[in-house]
Formats: structure tokens, C-alpha cells, sequence
């Protein structure tokens, strides 16, 4: 895929993931802009990461480094999801040596379900195809929002 010029990619691009079982959806972010934007939702086929999909991503966008949502009960302590969420996060580290930031997640997912439902009137259907990427760009955006800019 040939990258259109405007798109270079500078060291302070992010990919954001909202981790599940079934799927994974993934944002992109700048930390100059303080934006980030939904890509897509890749399927877990055997609710395992799709590696290839992320490599690809990874060569795409060349970011500086990942951020995770971790979801855990409201009183801190880990849900059944949680240590599978670790992992992914480990493993992004070992497979492509960048770092990994950790982002609360708590109730990303019904929000951007809220989002997507109630204040865009999309189906369910739909809903369910883009509500993790969109869950993605949530937990990337509040990240972003805590960094300390330099512009």
C-alpha cells in the first residue's frame, strides 16, 4: 500500500486497542494533534490476536509505541478478561519491541455503545461491527488527552 504524502508518519503516532476475546477494534492517534480516529475491528479467530492483521497495521502506521484499554471491576480488582488483556499487552511488547501504555477502560464499550445507539440512531447490526473500534479511539483519546504536549 503506497502512502499518500500528507499521511507521513511522525514518532508520535499510537495505535489504540480495545481488546476482547471475538474481536479487537483499533484507533490511531497523534499526540501533536491530540486526536485520534477509529480504524477498523479485527476478528479473533479462535480468540486469539489476529498477528497479521496487527503486523500490517503496525507497518502502516509505524507508531511510537500502543496503548490498551484494562478493564476491571469497579472495585479495582481484575475480571475474568483482565489477565487475558495483560497478555496482549505483553505480547505487543515482544513482538514489535515499542512500548505499551495501559488505559483504564471502564465502560468504553457502553459508551461508545450509547454513542453509536442512541445519539446516531445506528442499528444493531452496524452497532455491533464498529462499536469496538470506536471503544478503541475512546480509550486512545483519553490517553492522549493525558499527555503533556510539547507544541
Amino acid at each position: 500500500m503506497r502512502k499518500d504524502p500528507l499521511m507521513r508518519q511522525t514518532q508520535d503516532t499510537f495505535l489504540g486497542f480495545d481488546f476482547g476475546t471475538k474481536k479487537i477494534g483499533v484507533a490511531v492517534g497523534q499526540l501533536t494533534t491530540a486526536t485520534a480516529n477509529s480504524l477498523q475491528t479485527l476478528r479473533s479467530p479462535n480468540e486469539a490476536p489476529n498477528w497479521q492483521a496487527i503486523e500490517g497495521l503496525v507497518k502502516e502506521w509505524q507508531p511510537a509505541g500502543f496503548v490498551v484499554g484494562i478493564s476491571r471491576q469497579h472495585d479495582g480488582t481484575d475480571n475474568p478478561v483482565t489477565p487475558r488483556m495483560l497478555k496482549f499487552c505483553r505480547q505487543l511488547n515482544g513482538r514489535f519491541n515499542l512500548p505499551v501504555h495501559q488505559q483504564d477502560e471502564m465502560l468504553s464499550t457502553f459508551e461508545a455503545k450509547q454513542l453509536l445507539f442512541d445519539d446516531v440512531h445506528v442499528n444493531a447490526t452496524k452497532l455491533w461491527a464498529v462499536q469496538d473500534e470506536l471503544a478503541a479511539q475512546l480509550i486512545l483519546q483519553t490517553w492522549l488527552n493525558g499527555q503533556e504536549r510539547t507544541v
